[in-house]
């Protein structure tokens, strides 16, 4: 079940076999469904600071790829892997670039994006700010199964390693998150 739409997998690649023919309609509700899961991925994934970028951008590969699309595996599976391939194409694109921007600009932009009224706003900040301490490879795995809901399994579909793997990488981020918040918590 996707945590925002109420749309199960099924229903989600039915949608994404129908918009591939490229029928506005279709392709309208497609992205709709999937769009706030994709957002979220790529958020926790990648920081807030580029996600909107980042998720129009897996959005041309998707609407791209789409016609190719042939529903063997979860649309949200193949949606998520492309999601997951931008974010990491962005990583190595920044790794050739110089730095020009610090946390504290992130930070500011950060604060504008988001209303104080928003539910949840300071969880989620917090819980951003958390997860950057993550290395990637435990990122990932923690932020499909553990925020956006999807199994073990699917997880490792995505990432392209085994389940083992995906279950060793939650536990660790888990363990390293609990850790980080308790030397927090004792230096209060």
């Amino acid at each position: 079940m996707s945590v925002n739409t109420g749309i199960d997998d099924q229903q989600l690649t039915r949608l994404a076999l129908s918009a591939r023919h490229g029928a506005p309609a279709d392709v309208e509700a497609f992205t709709r469904a999937v769009y706030t899961d994709v957002r979220r991925f790529i958020s926790y994934l990648d920081g807030t600071h580029g996600a909107e970028d980042l998720t129009q951008e897996t959005f041309v590969h998707v609407l791209n790829s789409l016609p190719a699309f042939a529903g063997r595996s979860s649309a949200r599976t193949w949606l998520l892997s492309i999601a997951r391939r931008v974010v990491i194409d962005r990583y190595r694109s920044a790794a050739r670039r110089p730095v020009v921007s610090d946390l504290a600009d992130w930070q500011r932009a950060v604060e504008r994006g988001q209303t104080a009224a928003s539910p949840g706003w300071e969880e989620g900040v917090a819980l951003t700010a958390l997860l950057a301490e993550v290395p990637w490879e435990r990122r990932a795995p923690f932020v499909l199964t553990q925020i956006l809901g999807l199994s073990y399994a699917e997880a490792a579909e995505i990432l392209g390693c085994p389940i083992g793997t995906i279950r060793s990488r939650v536990a660790r981020a888990r363990t390293q998150l609990i850790g980080t918040i308790r030397a927090a918590e004792q230096a209060i």
